[in-house]
């Protein structure tokens, strides 16, 4: 529990809706980060709220944060090629500030697993310290770029990417890394290491996935008995809603009931 609260911390910190330090700029573009502190006063995406962005952007074109916060409720919406404009835009005027929202947007909302990979790998490149997380908090970058090579069919590379920064000292395990890493362990047939990652994940965020697939490692070591007995407990935990869930889309590793069950009957 401790653990998910830190991480709801940084969650917050990483959502936060507020504009940068109105004072750190002059003339014009001042008057543009007040716009902004102004959009912020109304709903996300709502009329006025967007209205106050516009201006914004009218009185200083270079100021990057009115466009991005002005695209993000286009990306919730659907709107993607508006989105894109405006992204895009923030990425031109500050790359360090934007690619990382950019790559897991791609990620989150397209499918757009190269263009995720090409967005944290710019950013790493521009960057003399650690690349950070993506805007929920819930993934580093490393590990969504590992993911990302994994859905492209790049598999060694994606092991190589999670497999480095789990080992980092200074990396902070998020609610999932160890799903993610067994995951690929699984698919890579090391299916001892598998074992070993969804057991570290139960320490971490107990939840139905990391017992269904530890469950699919053990079958892959002919261990039945073990196996069943996991997709049991695997199956509390999903009618107790411990498992995976994001409002927005299915992530990545996510199971559904049915798939506990269907690998229940296939073992009776």
């Amino acid at each position: 529990m401790k653990k998910l609260f830190i991480l709801l911390f940084f969650y917050l910190i990483a959502t936060s809706y507020g504009p940068p330090n109105c004072t750190l700029f002059e003339g014009d573009c001042q008057k543009a980060c007040h716009m902004a502190e102004q959009a912020i006063q109304y709903g996300q995406g709502s009329k006025r709220s967007q209205q106050f962005f516009d201006r914004s952007i009218e009185l200083c074109p270079t100021f990057d944060y009115s466009y991005y916060e002005k695209s993000v409720p286009y990306a919730k919406r659907g709107d993607i090629v508006e989105w894109k404009k405006l992204i895009d835009k923030a990425v031109e005027l500050e790359p360090t500030e934007h690619l990382a929202n950019r790559g897991w947007y791609h990620f989150f909302f397209l499918n757009n697993y190269e263009g995720a990979i090409a967005d944290i790998e710019k950013l790493d490149s521009l960057r003399d310290y650690d690349i950070g997380a993506t805007g929920d908090a819930i993934y580093h970058l490393n590990i969504l770029r590992a993911i990302c090579y994994d859905e492209i069919g790049q598999l060694d590379k994606a092991l190589g990417i999670m497999e480095s920064q789990m080992n980092d000292s200074t990396h902070f395990v998020s609610l999932y890394d160890y799903i993610c890493l067994g995951v690929l362990y699984l698919k890579s047939e090391q299916y001892d290491k598998a074992v070993i990652a969804f057991e570290k994940q139960e320490k971490e965020n107990d939840l139905a996935e990391n017992h269904f697939y530890k469950a699919k490692a053990y079958l892959k070591l002919n261990r039945i008995s073990e196996a069943k007995q996991e997709l049991k407990i695997a199956d509390e935990y999903y009618k107790r809603n411990r498992q995976m869930e994001n409002g927005y889309r299915e992530l990545p590793f996510e199971i559904y009931q049915i798939d506990i069950a269907n690998a229940l009957a296939e073992l009776n």
